[in-house]
């Protein structure tokens, strides 16, 4: 149960000394683009399940997980203590060498994951997951061309920030020979200003077309997020995968499902997002919540793709043995808990009553999401749509003010969005909107 937290006007919240010299000093030693949440940003200290504790003794209920990265509770011991064993019994030991734990949790996946998704490559990141298929798929297929969608993230390296589709992302000269982005089912901001059921999800036939004028006619590989993370929790209409696969197939090339922020229950039902929308994919890659906030990434695969990578292969951290302890109880944990019903169930719960605080405020355009991912997308006015930004980010500052985490993101900033871990409760919803509908009424006119 959660307890309610304390309106805290800001002129109040507690702020020591402590807490600004890790501010100045991480201005000072970390990249400027390291970029924090918050006017006063928020130093971390401990957590506990679904709540955190900055360095001041502020509690906060935490509905982003660390970008959707903490998908059973801060520090909960049913994973947190397997990984201190497993830390005190043998820490690392790279690729070179097997270990039980790397081929227990390769086996687990095998069992869960769609088709004949059955061979593993473990890695630190998504980016590096994502790297890592689309290298395999121009392997596998003897093609170069890659096909993505506009408003996607895919990583921060140099091939991932070619397939991300955001400006912001993509400074400094990235290079995107190969890659070419297709419009994205963004129902709410159409880019063929068409009106879903009646468009006939006609956003899909543009990959066909995009395949036939951007590229050379054959492509390695389709690479999109089932619901896009960084984009806003953009969610296609459900017919849009199974007619894009269709095409990609037509085409001899490989789909590739990012299931970086939709995978192991997010979605609720099913352990990955793309199963919501029937399509088996020829690819899966995933990292964030699979280990409960230890890093890795995961690209999974079939055998006969597996076995079409040309040359060595090492991953000197991939597999590590306390990260594949750490995946494979965040997996149990998550089957043993039923969390992806209880993730289907209070996902549903938590979409009604954010869809209640739109019809509060005007300043809520669009409630978008599925099960534990849910967004709400600003606007300044219903009608002309126009992104509301400035607003998007106070009602954060408030919500964080009253003792509520959570994120934004979308292209234009004005999207805020949600994932409380796979564990939360009907109560912790409530909370959290009690929260939220107490902050957008502090910012709303």
């Amino acid at each position: 149960m959660t307890t309610p937290a304390q309106f805290i006007p800001v002129s109040q919240l507690a702020r020591s000394a402590r807490s600004d010299e890790v501010v100045a000093k991480h201005k000072k030693y970390l990249w400027p683009s390291v970029a924090n949440y918050f006017q006063q940003p928020l130093v971390a200290d401990r957590g506990q399940m679904q709540h955190l504790w900055d360095l001041d003794g502020n509690k906060y209920l935490d509905f982003f997980g660390g970008i959707l990265t903490v998908s059973v509770g801060h520090c909960n011991p049913k994973v947190t203590s397997k990984v201190t064993a497993q830390v005190n019994r043998l820490q690392h030991t790279s690729t070179l060498y097997p270990n039980e734990h790397i081929v227990a949790l390769a086996e687990k996946i095998a069992h869960i994951t769609p088709g004949n998704l059955q061979s593993s490559f473990f890695t630190n990141s998504g980016s590096e997951a994502n790297e890592a298929a689309i290298l395999l798929a121009r392997m596998s297929t003897g093609s170069f061309d890659v096909v993505a969608l506009r408003h996607a993230y895919s990583g921060g390296t140099a091939l991932t920030k070619a397939v991300t589709a955001h400006a912001p992302y993509r400074k400094a000269g990235v290079i995107s020979v190969g890659i070419s982005h297709a419009v994205n089912p963004y129902c709410y901001r159409c880019p063929l200003h068409l009106k879903y059921p009646e468009c006939e999800v006609a956003c899909a036939d543009d990959v066909e077309n995009l395949i036939q004028t951007g590229t050379s006619g054959n492509i390695a590989a389709f690479i999109a997020e089932p619901i896009q993370g960084v984009g806003g929790f953009i969610t296609p209409p459900k017919e849009y995968f199974k007619i894009v696969f269709k095409i990609v197939k037509k085409y001899g090339a490989l789909f590739i499902a990012d299931e970086v922020q939709t995978g192991w229950g997010r979605t609720g039902k099913k352990w990955f997002g793309i199963e919501q929308w029937e399509v088996t994919p020829d690819m899966i890659t995933s990292a964030k919540g699979m280990a409960n906030g230890v890093p890795i990434g995961l690209t999974v695969t079939t055998p006969e793709i597996a076995g079409s990578f040309q040359g060595a292969n090492i991953s000197t951290f991939g597999g590590n043995p306390v990260t594949s302890v750490a995946a494979r109880a965040t997996i149990e944990l998550i089957e043993e808990e039923n969390l992806r019903e209880n993730a289907h169930v209070v996902g549903a719960y938590f979409r009604g009553k954010l869809e209640e605080l739109q019809a509060k405020y005007p300043l809520i355009g669009d409630v978008r999401g599925m099960g534990l991912m849910q967004a709400l997308e600003l606007v300044k006015d219903r009608k002309t749509k126009e992104p509301a930004p400035e607003a998007t980010t106070q009602v954060m500052e408030r919500a964080r003010q009253n003792g509520l985490l959570i994120g934004k993101g979308g292209l234009y900033n004005n999207t805020l969005r949600m994932a409380p871990m796979l564990n939360t409760t009907k109560s912790d919803v409530d909370e959290a909107i009690k929260l939220l509908d107490k902050s957008f009424s502090e910012v709303s006119h």
